[in-house]
C-alpha cells in the first residue's frame, strides 16, 4: 500500500512539475535558510574562540586602572615592578608562567625596507604565556635578558614585510628606533586576535632592551599570567587581586587602581553572544518553513478539487477512504520531503561559499541537517492532512458528478 501510494504521488507530482517546484520553493528556501544561518553562526563562534585563545591559554591580563575600554581610568594608577612578578610567582599557585609585556609602537628598517609595527619587551615567560611557538631559532638566553642584550625575535607579518615570507633571516640585523639588534628567531603565525589585531605584527625584545633602548622607562604597563590546566580562575584571581592590593598598599575600601581580566570569560561571553545571535536568526528563518507549509496545504487543496473526479471513481470501484487519505498525505510528504532534500543540498554549498567569504571554519552539524529535514517532512504531515483528510471524506456520488 505504501509502494503504490509513493507512486502515485509521484506521478501527481510529475503531472505539475512547474506547479510542484513552485510549491516546494517555500521548504527549500526555509530549510536552506535555517541550515546555512546556523552553521555559519556555529563557525562564527568556533572563530571567536579560537581568537580568544590565540591570546593564550587560561590567560590573566593584569593592567593599572579601574577599567578597559575608552577612559581606562589609568590617570594616577602607578604601573608595576619586577618585584610584583616574583611574588606572583612565588606566592600564588596553579600558575604556569607570569610574563611582564612593555609594548612601543616603532617603524623598524632592514633589507632596503621599513615598515611601522610594535615592539614587545618581555621574557621568556612571555612565549609560554601567549601560546608562541618558533618556526626558527631561539629564544632569549638568560645572560641576554639580564644585560638588556641587542637581540630580538619577530613575528611572521614583519618578517614577510622585511624580507620576504621564504627567507631566512636569523643572524641579520635590523633597526628597531635608534639601535640594531640581531634576529636570534622567528614565530610562528598566529594571525588576528579577537579584536582584529594582527598578533604577527610584533618584534619581541627582552624586557631590559626595551626599557632602556625603546621607552626610556622601568614601568611595566601588563602582567600575563597563563594558569595551569584544570586550575580554578575565580580563586586565583581573588589571590591575585588580594596580593596586588597589599603590594600596593590599597586601603580596606578603597577600589582597585588595576583590572584583571580573564580571557576565558571573554570567550564565553562572545560565544554566548554569537550563539545567541544564531539561535535568534534560525528562529527567523524557520519562519519561511510555515509559508512554505501553507503553499504545499493549498497547493493540495487546490489538487483535491481539481481531481474530485478521480478521486469518486477510486471511491466507487472500492477503494477505502484511508487509502484516499494516505495517498494525498504521502503526496503532501513527498512534496516536502524533496524540498528539504534541496534544502540542504543548497544550504551545504551556501555555507560553504559564506565561511569562505567571512574567514570562518566550516563545522558540519549533522544534527541541525537532519532536525531541519525532519521538519520539512513534518510540515507535509501537518499542513497535508487536511487536504487529505476533505479528499477522503468526499461522497463518491457526488465526486463522479463534479466536472
Amino acid at each position: 500500500m505504501w509502494g503504490s501510494s509513493i507512486l502515485l504521488a509521484l506521478r501527481a507530482i510529475r503531472r505539475n512539475l512547474l506547479r510542484s517546484f513552485l510549491t516546494v520553493l517555500g521548504i527549500v528556501i526555509g530549510v536552506a535558510a535555517v541550515i546555512t544561518m546556523v552553521t555559519v553562526g556555529n563557525g562564527a563562534t568556533r572563530a571567536v574562540q579560537d581568537q580568544i585563545s590565540s591570546l593564550g591559554s587560561n590567560l590573566l591580563q593584569v593592567r593599572p586602572g579601574q577599567r578597559l575600554g575608552p577612559g581606562m581610568g589609568t590617570a594616577g594608577a602607578p604601573p608595576f615592578k619586577e618585584a610584583d612578578i616574583e611574588a606572583i610567582s612565588a606566592q600564588i599557585g596553579g600558575l604556569k608562567a607570569v610574563a611582564p609585556e612593555v609594548r612601543s609602537a616603532v617603524t623598524v628598517v632592514a633589507n632596503g625596507k621599513n615598515w611601522s609595527t610594535t615592539v614587545t619587551g618581555s621574557t621568556n615567560a612571555y612565549f609560554i604565556t601567549g601560546n608562541w611557538s618558533l618556526a626558527s631559532g631561539r629564544t632569549f638566553s638568560d645572560e641576554e635578558l639580564a644585560s638588556g642584550a641587542a637581540v630580538c625575535l619577530l613575528g611572521a607579518t614583519v618578517r614577510r614585510e622585511l624580507f620576504g615570507a621564504s627567507s631566512n633571516p636569523l643572524g641579520e640585523q635590523v633597526r628597531v628606533k635608534s639601535f640594531s639588534c640581531q634576529i636570534i628567531g622567528l614565530l610562528n603565525a598566529k594571525g588576528q586576535a579577537a579584536m582584529g589585531m594582527d598578533q604577527d605584527d610584533t618584534v619581541v625584545v627582552p624586557l631590559r632592551t626595551a626599557q632602556r633602548r625603546v621607552t626610556g622607562s622601568t614601568k611595566i604597563n601588563t602582567l600575563l599570567i597563563s594558569m595551569q590546566d584544570g586550575a580554578d580562575s575565580a580563586r586565583i584571581t581573588a589571590n591575585l587581586t588580594t596580593l596586588l592590593r597589599e603590594r600596593r598598599k590599597l586601603a580596606e575600601g578603597t577600589e582597585n587602581n588595576f583590572n584583571v581580566l580573564d580571557t576565558a570569560q571573554i570567550a564565553q561571553t562572545l560565544s554566548g553572544t554569537t550563539q545567541l545571535m544564531t539561535s535568534l536568526l534560525g528562529a527567523v528563518a524557520a519562519v519561511s518553513l510555515l509559508v512554505g507549509g501553507i503553499g504545499i496545504m493549498n497547493i493540495m487543496l487546490v489538487s483535491v478539487t481539481e481531481r474530485t473526479r478521480e478521486i469518486g471513481v477510486r471511491l466507487a470501484i472500492g477503494a477505502l477512504a484511508r487509502e484516499v487519505l494516505l495517498q494525498f498525505l504521502v503526496e503532501a510528504v513527498v512534496l516536502s520531503s524533496l524540498g528539504g532534500l534541496v534544502g540542504i543540498v543548497l544550504a551545504t554549498g551556501a555555507s560553504l561559499g559564506i565561511t569562505a567569504l567571512m574567514g570562518v571554519p566550516y563545522l558540519f552539524n549533522p544534527g541541525v541537517n537532519l532536525l531541519a529535514f525532519a521538519f520539512s517532512a513534518g510540515i507535509g504531515v501537518i499542513f497535508g492532512y487536511f487536504p487529505a483528510r476533505r479528499a477522503a471524506q468526499l461522497d463518491p456520488i457526488e465526486a463522479l458528478r463534479h466536472e
